[in-house]
């Protein structure tokens, strides 16, 4: 889990950075942390953990084990285990969370929620059978 010391110390081995100049369209997935600075637009989905900057704007559907969120998210958030919302964040969708943090100044319209264990379960489930299904 983070904490207001080590936020950033998940993502010294980040897979992928979109830097501030980047623009992403599509449906990203990955498997390792990712860092957004830049734009995307389209979904994104890691086994991993999210970071996005200040100067940051996504429009996407976001499926993450943890995040920090500084800059605009337009699209619902999906956070299995901890979600943290800078003082920046600008949020605009359905939120579910493990555990949640969010700093004065954050604004957020939607709705929040907790990620069950029942729905962690059903998403593990979900994950090994799509796993499976691709072996074939």
């Amino acid at each position: 889990m983070f904490n207001k010391d080590n936020k950033l110390d998940k993502f010294k081995d980040a897979e992928t950075i979109i830097g501030a100049s980047v623009k992403v369209k599509g449906n990203f997935q990955g498997q390792g942390n990712i860092i957004v600075e830049g734009s995307l637009e389209g979904s994104l989905k890691t086994k991993a953990n999210l970071f996005i900057g200040d100067k940051a704007k996504v429009v996407a559907s976001i499926e993450v084990n943890d995040a920090v969120i500084n800059g605009e998210v337009r699209g619902n958030i999906k956070a299995k285990n901890y979600l943290a919302i800078g003082p920046n964040a600008r949020i605009f969708g359905d939120v579910q969370y493990g555990e949640l943090s969010i700093d004065k100044g954050a604004s957020l319209n939607g709705q929040l929620s907790t990620v069950t264990s029942e729905d962690s379960k059903k998403a593990e489930l979900k994950t090994k059978e799509e796993d499976a299904g691709g072996e074939k």
